[in-house]
């Protein structure tokens, strides 16, 4: 009887053991182990170029603790001790727009856990304001939806869609001075609704509205050669020489290999206040992107390489002069060999060619 009573005993003790060791290392018996955290009011926001301080608090026992803005590493510490810290986090590493801060804690047993938040960067430029002054008008088709509107050399490119009757998508050269299209051109099917156009050497890219594709034709004979598929909506178009830039409706612009079309870069758009969305119809001119604002008047002039606001231009002269029946201004085409801008709109009967003054 004292046997088995025993090996009741050692049988209790052993499942305390394993009920009772767990519960202490998890706090049953001592403090548990915690991770890094941000100590802030919010979200934190700051103009661009400004630093903005980051406050946290490091807990003891980490083997690990880094500071990631926008998925780079900021600063590092291994094996910290227990601390409040405050680090000044510069503004002017990407550009303008929200970005991740993440905090991440790797324990010694090879854990890891983030503790994360967003930082808001507004543009430190009060945008200066440009109006159009009409220089000359020209015709444009008035069956053109208008989309995508580009010089190569002499000759202007447009490519068209149609909300009301898709299958009426058409890219291809123009006239500048009838605004009718000439041979060769080409055309999507009524599954397609046609966007943005550019042209980057010898190739022409399309992209469509909600289909997720982008379209690539041959420059002089206006075959299809090639195309692409890439993730959310197409808006606007144009290129750097080296990049295909793209607007998606938001505030964020995408550079895109020309061979891939995978995404190499993303800027988000914002002026002093705050973040400019709908970007539609796309032009780079002078190492700028002008955007259409769609629904509006108004063009933006954007830095690529941090997404800010330069200039906003007041086009609402050529909506008063081209709209009539139409509908939005959207279009604008620039000629590196003659230095002259060209602007349309959608439906429109005219097309304008103009300067930029204050």
């Amino acid at each position: 009887m004292k046997r088995r009573t025993g090996i009741i005993i050692l049988l209790v003790l052993v499942l305390a053991a394993f009920i009772l060791v767990p519960l202490m290392r998890s706090g049953g018996g001592s403090e548990e182990l915690e991770m890094a955290k941000f100590d802030l009011p919010g979200d934190p926001q700051a103009k661009y170029g400004q630093d903005i301080p980051i406050k946290f608090v490091i807990p003891e026992g980490l083997a690990k603790v880094e500071l990631l803005y926008n998925d780079s590493v900021f600063e590092t510490w291994n094996n910290p001790k227990a601390q409040t810290r405050t680090v000044a986090l510069k503004t002017n590493y990407y550009g303008v727009g929200s970005r991740s801060l993440i905090l991440r804690s790797t324990f010694k047993d090879g854990t890891v856990l983030d503790n994360s938040a967003i930082v808001r960067v507004t543009s430190d430029i009060d945008p200066e304001i440009l109006f159009v002054k009409i220089v000359n008008e020209l015709p444009h088709n008035p069956e053109n939806y208008t989309q995508g509107y580009e010089f190569d050399g002499n000759q202007l490119y447009e490519g068209t869609g149609d909300p009301g009757q898709q299958g009426k998508t058409v890219i291809g050269p123009v006239s500048l001075q009838t605004g009718a299209f000439l041979e060769p051109k080409n055309g999507l099917d009524a599954t397609y609704f046609g966007e943005g156009i550019t042209i980057l050497g010898d190739l022409i890219y399309q992209i469509t509205w909600q289909n997720s594709k982008c379209f690539v034709y041959d420059k002089k004979t206006m075959v299809l050669k090639n195309e692409f598929t890439y993730v959310g909506q197409g808006w606007g178009l144009c290129n750097d020489g080296k990049s295909i830039i793209m607007s998606d409706g938001s505030e964020r612009i995408t550079f895109r290999d020309p061979k891939s079309f995978q995404a190499t870069k993303v800027i988000e758009v914002y002026d002093n206040v705050g973040p400019r969305t709908n970007l539609n119809e796309l032009e780079y001119i002078d190492g700028k992107i002008y955007a259409n604002v769609y629904q509006t008047g108004t063009v933006l002039v954007i830095e690529p390489t941090t997404g800010r606001v330069l200039q906003e231009i007041d086009a609402n002269e050529l909506v008063i002069r081209g709209k009539g029946t139409g509908d939005v201004l959207n279009g604008i085409a620039y000629n590196k060999l003659t230095k002259k801008t060209y602007m349309t709109g959608k439906y429109w009967t005219k097309t304008f060619e103009v300067q930029f003054a204050k």
